[in-house]
């Protein structure tokens, strides 16, 4: 079994994704990991590096979910995946996720309010761009993801995730299992 979850952030890609792997004991791979150096997300690993972590895991496992994408550094990467799924999601429950979680990591301080009274910060501003960014070699845009399923190998299944982890899973497995 080879899935790979994709969408904006705040869909619920790594909770789902940490959930399958634990109900079918397979490798969770997170690309987030490839991405940066730690948790505070302001430092990033070279290209070469991330390649190069990229093909350990991919010598190591050969079942595994993947959360995220690797696509606008790799384009070639996960291409032999048994399963694409796009993850979707209201965008006012996303940025609420999104927002909370912002809370979580770095304290309500880190936020300022926006022109329209919303609490936000530079990753906030980001993520507001994922449906408006056009080039689909930007990592984590609709754009890119767009064109990933557009493109797959694979079977490509689109999912709302406002259901509860265990029916997100069983609606995946089922796809899988077909």
């Amino acid at each position: 079994m080879k899935i790979q979850i994709i969408g904006a952030s705040g869909t619920g890609k790594s909770t789902l994704e940490n959930y399958i792997a634990e109900k079918e004991k397979v490798k969770w791979i997170d690309t987030d990991c490839y991405i940066w150096k730690d948790e505070t997300f302001s430092e990033n690993y070279p290209i070469d590096q991330r390649l190069k972590m990229y093909a350990n895991d991919r010598e190591k496992y050969n079942r595994f979910v993947v959360s995220g994408s690797v696509f606008a550094w790799n384009p070639t990467g996960f291409n032999d995946r048994d399963l694409l799924v796009f993850l979707t999601l209201d965008d006012k429950l996303r940025f609420q996720r999104l927002r909370q979680r912002e809370i979580e990591r770095t304290g309500e301080s880190s936020l300022w309010l926006d022109m329209h009274g919303n609490q936000t910060n530079d990753f906030l501003d980001w993520c507001k761009t994922y449906y408006t960014a056009n080039d689909p070699s930007k990592i984590g845009t609709f754009a890119e993801h767009t064109y990933q399923m557009n493109h797959s190998s694979s079977p490509v299944l689109k999912v709302n995730s406002d259901q509860s982890l265990e029916e997100l899973y069983q609606t995946i497995m089922r796809f899988v299992i077909k």
